[in-house]
């Protein structure tokens, strides 16, 4: 038996986490869109509270890639070289949605106390972007990892879960 036949054995397997945490990832997205949408309602979240929610939604999504870049993808590509482009691919997807997100926090950073009708355009485009991109990423990363990653036995990662594979 090779070490790879006893990892899909383990209680969660670390693709099954990864899925766990896109799911997650995926449902504060839509409870920031739902919040940004019943802002511009006037119905909704205070424009400082609407910007913690932003914060904490960015800063999930941040810690997470941050973990695959640091952490998974280099496991990753030395035991499965020829996954090297869809890493770096997903790497790419990580630097544009740093970026979109780095625009949709200073459009809510500058959201007025009541709403503006001409801003609700811009921030709802930048969410559509995030989402997006965000959506695609996870579905080819899905596509690609999943079974690799349940393939794997990482101690460490099961000793102490990397930021990749944590849900806060």
């Amino acid at each position: 038996m090779n070490a790879r036949s006893g990892a899909g054995d383990r209680l969660t397997a670390f693709g099954t986490q990864l899925l766990e945490v896109h799911i997650w990832l995926r449902e504060m997205l839509e409870d920031l869109e739902d919040s940004i949408e019943d802002y511009f309602d006037g119905k909704g979240l205070p424009s400082k509270d609407l910007r913690a929610h932003c914060l904490s939604f960015c800063t999930a999504l941040t810690k997470h890639h941050t973990g695959e870049d640091k952490g998974a993808f280099p496991a990753i590509a030395a035991e499965f070289p020829e996954l090297r482009k869809v890493l770096s691919d997903l790497r790419s997807d990580h630097n544009q949605l740093d970026w979109l997100l780095g625009n949709l926090r200073k459009l809510l950073d500058a959201l007025p106390e009541q709403p503006d009708p001409a801003t609700r355009a811009q921030v709802r485009e930048e969410v559509v972007a995030v989402s997006s991109v965000m959506r695609t990423h996870f579905i080819y990363e899905e596509k690609k990892l999943i079974s690799v990653l349940n393939s794997m036995d990482v101690p460490q990662w099961r000793e102490s879960p990397p930021a990749f594979l944590q849900i806060d």
